[in-house]
């Protein structure tokens, strides 16, 4: 007999939950299969088969919490079996049937029967299963049958249109049953731990937030400049987090304890720059990290912070893509938040809010006004590291780079 472990993960990783079983009891197992799909608190990982045989028996059930090297199934290893039972799946495959002797499934399981064997992206399986979708009933459009992420979200957005569809009368019928009606959804791990984070942050360091106002219209004339040949040139759009990165990294320099972390009665000063940018996705906020970002030019910044987008949007972070990080930017303005007090990404001392651009009128001198786009932004640090001065220093010195885009090239 062999067994099935959980894997190591990360360091700060010792448990998961298991979300699905691809393989039951009795079923073969070659080599390399994909037999189980893990949750944990950054990203869903498949755990693969490293003996062939039969499966046994599961230990875990489906929604259970494992623990990194507990045994979850058992395989009865048999060499011999497998490759039997592969060679006779292949003649099968390639024997063909007499018409009189051809067995057809009925009309109405033929479409559930092959969907039983396409291939489901863990990310299209994630969304499906929390948004309720029988993935039997999602087509695909790959010619090998495969059922992607937009596959998924093609078929949620037709059938939410078919429901705005009904009557009027059918409509005040619903709504007089589930009047009050409830709805209670398991967290997710992820939620769970974002949670937990929080108010294990909230709880243990002297959160103080500090705030200023930038005037973005010399950035914005800049990027609206160079954009165009800038897309032409990286493949990739020029925003602004790439310039507030460059900034951050700056101003981190000149007041390194913004760029540290308490551990027991020591302070660690890091020399490096790896920046946390803040990414939303339907399963929870994560906060990929973009290594080395003083080593990188603004081009490099901006196609590492659209890769990272990508990997979370699509559910195929990896546990490096979420380690470390010393210092985080978080950008609510993208959803229209003008003002927030954001709350440090533990155990770092420090985060940037940015917020929503606005046209705003401005006193330019004692005796002009004029409308400039603003932006309110926000610094959010452990007061038991930092005082209220480099605070406030730090984000000044923020305000000055991007105030005058062209410093950053020399930053």
């Amino acid at each position: 007999m062999a067994v099935i472990k959980v894997p190591e993960l990360a360091e700060s990783i010792t448990e998961g939950t298991i979300v699905q079983w691809f393989k039951k009891a009795g079923d073969l197992i070659v080599k390399g299969d994909y037999i189980a799909e893990l949750e944990t608190d950054k990203v869903n990982i498949e755990i693969i088969s490293e003996y062939s045989g039969i499966l046994y028996e599961v230990k875990a059930m489906e929604g259970s919490t494992v623990k990194v090297g507990e045994v979850i199934a058992v395989i009865k290893e048999n060499e011999e079996q497998v490759r039997v039972t592969m060679t006779e799946k292949h003649k099968e495959a390639h024997m063909p049937e007499s018409p009189a002797l051809e067995k057809k499934p009925p009309p109405d399981q033929t479409g559930a029967m092959e969907k039983r064997h396409q291939i489901v992206s863990p990310a299209a399986r994630k969304l499906a299963r929390e948004k309720g979708i029988n993935l039997n009933n999602v087509p695909t459009i790959d010619p090998l049958g495969r059922i992607r992420l937009q596959d998924v979200q093609r078929y949620e957005a037709a059938v939410s249109t078919q429901s705005t569809m009904l009557s009027s009368e059918e409509t005040k019928k619903i709504l007089k049953v589930e009047e009050r009606s409830v709805e209670r959804i398991r967290m997710s791990r992820r939620r769970q731990t974002i949670a937990r984070n929080l108010v294990d942050t909230k709880q243990n360091t002297a959160m103080l937030t500090t705030f200023n106002e930038i005037d973005m219209t010399d950035l914005i004339s800049f990027r609206n400049n160079r954009k165009k040949q800038f897309f032409q040139e990286f493949g990739v759009k020029l925003g602004y987090m790439s310039f507030f990165t460059k900034a951050a990294v700056a101003a981190l320099k000149k007041f390194p304890l913004l760029n540290a972390e308490i551990q027991y009665d020591e302070i660690l000063i890091k020399k490096y720059y790896d920046i946390g940018i803040a990414v939303s996705t339907n399963q929870g906020l994560v906060v990929p990290v973009v290594r080395n970002a003083d080593n990188k030019n603004v081009a490099e910044i901006e196609m590492a912070i659209f890769e990272l987008a990508e990997k979370a949007r699509n559910n195929s972070l990896e546990i490096r893509d979420l380690q470390g990080g010393t210092f985080t930017i978080t950008n609510g303005g993208i959803f229209g938040s003008l003002l927030s007090t954001p709350i440090l990404n533990g155990p770092q001392s420090a985060i940037l809010g940015m917020h929503a651009i606005q046209l705003r009128p401005t006193a330019i001198d004692a005796e002009r006004m004029e409308n400039r786009q603003m932006m309110y932004v926000a610094l959010t640090y452990d007061h038991r590291l930092i005082d209220g001065k480099e605070a406030v220093s730090f984000l000044k010195h923020i305000k000055s780079l991007i105030e005058d885009p062209e410093s950053l090239l020399f930053a």
